[in-house]
């Protein structure tokens, strides 16, 4: 999900429902290998199905690394990427953020490498996704995010305000255009309403607004740039609610959408309780009469193993997996997916392995936060959230986790590295 962020009320790493039945197995009975070899099979050796590759050249695999609000910045997609992942998405930017100017693209964090500040080339291919309540506005900032901001900002603001033809709009040539591989569209996220307006999951119970978004953003996207949408399963499991979900869901595809990528949970769930693979399968392999069958879905919710992606792709028949707080200080899990591909258990990180990662990160999310007025500060206290996750692979997880919990700046990590991440320090089993 585009705001999928770890919550203080959020249910611990645990199964989703997904019993087995009608010669269907659980999907906890499923070997994550011989999933892994039926879909290569399916698809003429394919990881992934080719339309997905097609849509998004370099997107190789059947897996991705969801938006995560307060996560998922440049630091963490790169480190994403140098694990196998093949393609990420930012948090979910909000429609009027954007137009005003300011933070808008801070948050995505995009612009040119230079000594190794993320951005540019190497955090390719890349989606931007946009959150918001307004259809001229969510098509105004899909301009602005295709453009990379290329025309003054007020320029933006009048296609807002006048709601300008998207056959009208040409792209700038001061730039180049299509930074971001795809444009995603957010009606996932929990959040609260914004005086009385929807945003996020909250269109889910309105479906015909939704469709309004969907509808201007999809126009006003140049045809070659796939728009995709991130839903949850409905915004309740009320038959009502159940039903636009559907309405909502089958617009998209109908319009053009590239692939929805649904959450297996509800949005009054937010993140307690487990999510609904089983429910996630009926949408999945739903029958549509006089549509096009054999859509392109993906996955979310209770990823938190390389295993899970092949079991969610096995069990509910979707294309691929969206990895969301199943990857927070674990960027290992998009390697361990490409071993399972190639036929292989998956290795745990060593030692070794984790301290590289974790003095890149720290070197990227300083780069990052570069134009702040104290970025070693900003990057320690943040990086602490990461650390915490990062600790639970480390044989004294307790101890090192307690540790990076005081860490205020570069020397403070670099010292629990020193103490704790030693060459030849055994490791164990993730």
């Amino acid at each position: 999900m585009g705001c999928e962020a770890t919550s203080h009320n959020a249910t611990a790493p645990s199964p989703a429902v997904a019993p087995g039945g009608d010669g269907v197995p659980a999907a906890q009975d499923i070997d994550p290998r011989r999933a892994a070899a039926r879909l290569l099979e399916r698809h003429a050796g394919a990881a992934v199905d080719p339309r997905v590759t097609e849509l998004v050249p370099g997107f190789d695999a059947p897996f991705y690394q969801a938006g995560l609000a307060g996560y998922s910045d440049a630091a963490m997609r790169l480190i994403a990427r140098r694990h196998g992942c093949p393609f990420c998405v930012t948090e979910a930017l909000l429609d009027r953020t954007l137009l005003a100017g300011g933070r808008g693209f801070a948050k995505a964090d995009l612009g040119d490498i230079d000594d190794n500040v993320p951005g540019g080339a190497d955090d390719h291919p890349l989606a931007g996704q946009i959150m918001g309540s307004e259809p001229a506005e969510m098509a105004a900032a899909a301009i602005k995010m295709i453009e990379q901001g290329s025309r003054a900002d007020k320029e933006y603001r009048r296609l807002a305000r006048e709601g300008e033809s998207p056959a009208s709009v040409v792209p700038s040539p001061l730039r180049p255009v299509a930074s971001f591989s795809a444009i995603d569209v957010n009606l996932a996220c929990p959040v609260k309403k914004i005086a009385r307006k929807a945003r996020g999951g909250h269109w889910l119970a309105a479906p015909d607004g939704a469709i309004a978004i969907l509808e201007a953003v999809r126009e006003a996207v140049p045809a070659g740039i796939p728009v995709t949408v991130k839903m949850r399963r409905a915004f309740d499991d009320t038959p009502e609610m159940i039903e636009g979900f559907f309405r909502i869901f089958d617009a998209a595809y109908d319009m053009g959408c590239a692939w929805v990528t649904v959450h297996a949970r509800t949005v009054r769930q937010k993140y307690v309780g487990p999510s609904r693979w089983d429910l996630l399968r009926e949408i999945a392999r739903r029958e549509h009469p006089g549509r096009v069958r054999d859509r392109l879905v993906f996955g979310s919710g209770d990823v938190w193993t390389a295993g899970d992606v092949f079991r969610m792709i096995d069990y509910a028949g979707v294309a691929g997996a969206s990895v969301a707080r199943g990857c927070i200080g674990n960027p290992w899990i998009f390697r361990q997916c490409r071993e399972i591909l190639d036929g292989r258990e998956p290795s745990a990180p060593s030692i070794d392995e984790q301290r590289r990662v974790l003095e890149d990160h720290f070197e990227l999310a300083l780069a990052v936060n570069g134009r702040l007025r104290d970025p070693q500060l900003h990057t320690g206290k943040t990086m602490r959230k990461f650390a915490i996750r990062f600790a639970e692979h480390h044989p004294e997880s307790e101890t090192v986790r307690r540790r990076f919990i005081g860490v205020n700046g570069l020397d403070s990590w670099r010292a629990v590295l020193d103490e704790h991440y030693e060459t030849g320090t055994r490791c164990v089993a993730s």
